[in-house]
């Protein structure tokens, strides 16, 4: 049971188009190196998880694309928290997926 979701979208700023794909590249593998389930979507990327695990990567995703070389970085971040457990990814979508 996961008690907390988030959704992440990184904004590096930087204006060459080839760099801002390579660092939200670098983060989303490091969202995928945490082991938690998560989905890559258009705009951003869902985690489901413990809170504390997610509030640690929220702050990771923030170091990666200055360590990549960008000035600074923007987050729109949306968590959903409930100790008594969250929908899942999958009990939210599967249905609308073929």
């Amino acid at each position: 049971m996961y008690t907390t979701s988030i959704a992440i979208q990184v904004l590096p700023d930087v204006s060459d188009i080839k760099k801002v794909c390579s660092i939200v590249d670098e983060v989303i593998a490091y969202i995928e190196s945490t082991g938690c389930h998560y989905e890559v979507g258009p705009f951003e990327t869902v985690v489901e998880g413990d809170f504390d695990t997610l509030m640690n990567i929220i702050k990771r995703c923030q170091e990666i694309p200055i360590e990549q070389g960008a000035p600074s970085t923007k987050a729109y971040v949306k968590i959903f928290h409930n100790p008594a457990g969250v929908l899942t990814i999958n009990e939210k979508i599967d249905k609308y997926r073929d």
